[in-house]
């Protein structure tokens, strides 16, 4: 089945049936490219703390790594690295990497940045969220200059726990004021995406095809929407 053809049967059979207010949207792999910067400063990371850097160790390392993409990166390293110590170190490194690998390596998705635009022009209001620590994220926004380019922007912290708890839906439906947690659409490039925008509630969760995860891995996690680009979204959601 190509994306195309797949996005097609999903509109098909989860239609939009409540007036959307909210999207919440992910940033890295969904509105944001980085072109493997994660992986990059994920390895950095991981020789920091001591971890070898071939082997098994480092490959299954790895591969949690990129399923577990979308959440809080401080709990993957904890999950991982176990010892509070060394995950807090890892997270540092990881951290440090990553931020410089964001002038050089960071842009926008195509589109992303005026299917924002147009929703907000409908009326609709826009959150962007990560699992990064609150100074990446600002970091990313200023690379971009995406300051003003959302209603409001939200990472984990602060009693906000990270994907796959719903904790940034509603803290975003919060902050908006919306009518109903039905009027909410969620949209990431992963499974804890969708299962976040899920265990909140929200009616839309839609998975996108520019990041981390496959269709059959968004769809197995129950996306009701899988899409090409974030750029199609607006497609989906305004009359």
């Amino acid at each position: 089945m190509t994306n195309s053809t797949a996005t097609q049967a999903l509109r098909e059979t989860a239609p939009v049936g409540t007036a959307i207010e909210l999207v919440v949207m992910d940033m890295a792999g969904t509105t944001v490219s980085d072109d493997g910067r994660v992986i990059e400063a994920f390895d950095a990371a991981a020789t920091a703390v001591g971890l070898a850097e071939s082997g098994a160790d480092r490959e299954d390392a790895r591969r949690y790594v990129l399923e577990t993409m979308g959440q809080s990166k401080i709990e993957v390293f904890r999950a991982l690295f176990g010892a509070e110590d060394r995950a807090q170190a890892a997270n540092l490194a990881f951290e440090a990497a990553y931020d410089a690998r964001i002038v050089s390596g960071v842009t926008s998705v195509p589109g992303a940045g005026d299917a924002i635009a147009q929703l907000r022009e409908a009326g609709v209001a826009v959150v962007l969220t990560t699992g990064f620590s609150p100074a990446t994220q600002n970091r990313i926004l200023d690379a971009l200059g995406w300051r003003t380019i959302a209603n409001a922007y939200l990472a984990p912290g602060d009693g906000i726990r990270g994907r796959p708890y719903p904790d940034l839906v509603l803290a975003a439906a919060l902050r908006s004021q919306v009518s109903d947690i039905a009027a909410v659409a969620v949209v990431g490039d992963t499974s804890s995406d969708i299962r976040s925008g899920l265990h909140a509630g929200a009616s839309i969760v839609a998975g996108v095809l520019t990041g981390a995860h496959r269709a059959e891995t968004l769809t197995s996690a129950g996306a009701t929407h899988v899409l090409d680009s974030v750029a199609d979204l607006p497609d989906i959601l305004l009359p």
